[in-house]
């Protein structure tokens, strides 16, 4: 007897067209308010519904699970914001980036709004291995003197290495491979503003809560309780040049967010 059901696909799964053979769309978008508690499954699982409404022509794998071919960059800390998020979606056929950017904008909560589009090259690295240079922001409020803060940082990249506990494992983070630079200055409200330049990659990352814990460990002072962290940038650098996300694509879409 044959099977009454309908088929995805006319052809054989042999026959489909291969990951590499299809256009890459990258996103930008934000990741604000309330949805920066949103945790990264539960971000994934949401932008993907918004694609499925947006009524885009994504590609799905081959494979049993038939998951839709999308990939992102590096998970946020949970309640950390963003203004740099990104992602890649493979499309079953290439169409107007303005127009699939508009798309997701009408079916996409504000929040976690796109705001820009553009084809990419389909052999690139994936994006959560190859920006691997994220830059961060942290508002403290008035937890205490700049400089002292400054000098608290100094003393622990000087280390090296900070340890803390994840749960109940100890970790070690090596400094000399992740962190760039940072500064502490002061916002228009008074309190203090952290900026921390890291390295990230497979093996490698510091999260700017893990550095500010042990600085105000060493200096005695209890950390703050609700810090407001925020990524600013993510590239790719390489042999000491930095690659932007859509460096070389092509039929870039923007749209009036920012």
């Amino acid at each position: 007897m044959s099977d009454p059901r309908p088929q995805p696909f006319s052809v054989r799964p042999q026959d489909l067209p291969t990951k590499a053979e299809l256009p890459r769309l990258r996103v930008a978008y934000v990741k604000d308010s309330r949805l920066a508690y949103l945790g990264h499954l539960d971000l994934i699982s949401t932008v993907e519904r918004c694609i499925r409404r947006a009524g885009l022509p994504f590609s799905v794998g081959n494979g049993f699970a038939r998951r839709m071919r999308i990939q992102f960059s590096s998970a946020l800390p949970v309640g950390a914001s963003s203004c740099c998020e990104y992602f890649d979606l493979r499309l079953t056929k290439r169409m107007d980036p303005q127009e699939a950017l508009g798309r997701l904008e009408a079916s996409t909560p504000r929040a976690i709004a796109p705001y820009r589009a553009a084809y990419v090259g389909s052999r690139l690295p994936a994006l959560e291995a190859w920006l691997n240079r994220v830059d961060w922001s942290v508002g403290l409020g008035p937890a205490c003197p700049a400089d002292e803060l400054f000098d608290a940082i100094r003393e622990i990249a000087r280390r090296g290495e900070v340890r803390y506990l994840r749960g109940e494992k100890d970790k070690v983070v090596d400094l000399t491979r992740t962190l760039c630079g940072y500064s502490v200055g002061e916002d228009e409200t008074g309190g203090l503003s952290v900026g921390v330049d890291t390295l990230c990659g497979a093996g490698v990352s510091l999260r700017p809560q893990v550095l500010l814990d042990a600085a105000f460990a060493l200096m005695g002072r209890p950390a703050p309780d609700a810090p407001r962290v925020r990524r600013h940038r993510q590239v790719h650098e390489e042999d000491g040049r930095i690659v932007e996300p859509f460096c070389g694509s092509d039929a870039i879409a923007t749209s009036s967010l920012f």
